[in-house]
């Protein structure tokens, strides 16, 4: 199916908006972590914890929006 270039343009938007929270999230992601398996603050594991599954969703957010860019 041919995605008219509006759409498509949206869709690309999309994508990089995507791009831009998995990248803040996985930031947040990494310091928690670190401070987790550093420190051993157990707040910090249920914070990292929360932004593994936000990072989760929007991973499975951007294969779905990617797979309709290349259809």
């Amino acid at each position: 199916m041919y995605l008219c270039g509006v759409y498509k343009l949206k869709l690309i938007n999309y994508m990089k908006d995507l791009l831009n929270q998995i990248a803040a999230a996985y930031g947040a992601f990494a310091k928690d972590a670190a401070a987790q398996a550093e420190n051993g603050n157990k707040a910090a594991g249920t914070r990292a914890r929360k932004v593994s599954l936000e990072i989760e969703k929007a991973m499975k957010a951007f294969r779905k929006a990617s797979l309709a860019a290349a259809k």
